[in-house]
């Protein structure tokens, strides 16, 4: 039996002859029906509500984050200073008081044993062994500073501007984006240690590359949140961005939660969501079974049913609460599974669209993925 991954967003399906166990997170990321989901290049894994980090912080107050040595976890950071270990990560501290500018960016030391804060005038907070090396406190800018990066050959660091525009302590210029008109500001940045470049991020997710490979971007995925930071793995096989919700997006590495706080209470379903709605259909993966398709039953109650259907073979049911946050996001707290398997914690899922009275689409917040359903 495979190892269950109910705790990641990318799930596996188990086929077992004619008996399909499918899990929800399968039909939100890739429909895959026998063996892992296939990935998806270019596309991240993860945004939903943690179970792994060691505390949630405030929607909207998020904005960096930075990875451990061995990238089994990482570190969030928000405005006031206050940061949360994910995963394997060990906390180093935070700011005993909210700095006099706000904090906007975050890196890790080589051996991640300590971590960097940097404030929107530059002024550089050092944790655990992390060492100044400077900063431009004492500097009039043209932009605010919105991230920091740590170079892993001298120990040094760099510092970014809103506009894209590079400040080097210790660590070599590489090239920035000052003197380019940006589609979104610059948000963040990260070191590549593989090459010894570095990569900006803007708003949107757009990646800029300063010899560095890239890995994909959100440019082209509806967010809930703005991104507002990035970090890379220490390998520079991959990197990830983090959101102002605390949302995780991961390019080829792990992804091991996130600080999404899930609304306190559902709130009431929407009537028109309501119904059963069955989605198009999916190429049969197994002759026995044939061709199959997946079906949404939302109740009045905020109650919801899912399965997979075949021609021929009937798919195992997962079941739960749903409901919908800053009107078009789904959110799903699964009760039922339909494995043996416990349920995952509420996650955001998808953007709901309509089309029309009888026809649905469903964003896949982590893979961009869109899929279509006609109400029955």
């Amino acid at each position: 039996m495979m190892r269950p991954l109910l705790r990641k967003v990318i799930r596996y399906v188990i086929v077992v002859g004619c008996s399909m166990v499918v899990a929800l997170g399968a039909l939100l990321t890739s429909i895959a029906l026998s063996g892992p989901a296939a990935a998806v290049p270019k596309q991240p894994t993860g945004q939903r509500a943690s179970d792994s980090c060691s505390g949630y912080l405030p929607s909207g107050t998020v904005v960096a984050m930075a990875a451990t040595r061995d990238d089994g976890g990482y570190w969030i950071a928000n405005k006031a200073g206050r940061v949360v270990a994910c995963g394997d990560a060990t906390d180093h501290g935070s700011l005993s008081a909210a700095p006099a500018f706000p904090v906007v960016g975050m890196a890790a030391t080589p051996d991640g044993g300590g971590y960097y804060l940097v404030a929107s005038d530059g002024g550089v907070f050092a944790f655990g062994d992390a060492i100044f090396h400077g900063s431009t406190g004492a500097i009039r800018l043209n932009q605010p500073v919105v991230g920091m990066a740590v170079d892993h050959v001298t120990g040094g660091y760099w510092l970014v501007a809103r506009d894209g525009g590079i400040f080097a302590f210790n660590a070599p210029f590489l090239g920035s984006m000052g003197a380019t008109r940006l589609n979104k500001p610059v948000v963040g940045m990260a070191a590549d240690p593989a090459t010894g470049g570095y990569w900006l991020v803007a708003g949107d997710g757009g990646i800029f590359s300063f010899n560095a490979p890239f890995h994909g971007s959100t440019g082209n995925i509806v967010l809930n949140k703005p991104i507002v930071g990035m970090e890379s793995s220490p390998s520079g096989a991959g990197y990830r961005f983090v959101a102002s919700d605390g949302g995780v997006f991961a390019f080829n590495v792990g992804f091991y939660g996130s600080a999404v706080a899930p609304p306190s209470a559902p709130p009431p379903a929407i009537p028109s969501l309501v119904g059963t709605w069955l989605g198009d259909p999916i190429p049969a993966q197994s002759p026995s079974c044939g061709a199959a398709s997946s079906e949404f039953q939302f109740a009045a109650d905020g109650t919801y049913a899912y399965q997979l259907v075949t021609s021929y073979c009937t798919g195992s049911a997962q079941s739960g609460q749903y409901w919908i946050a800053n009107g078009n996001t789904l959110w799903l707290k699964e009760l039922n599974t339909g494995t043996s398997y416990p349920p995952p914690p509420p996650y955001a899922a998808a953007t709901v669209s309509f089309v029309g009275a009888n026809t649905l689409t469903l964003q896949a917040l982590d893979s961009g993925l869109t899929y279509t359903f006609h109400r029955q």
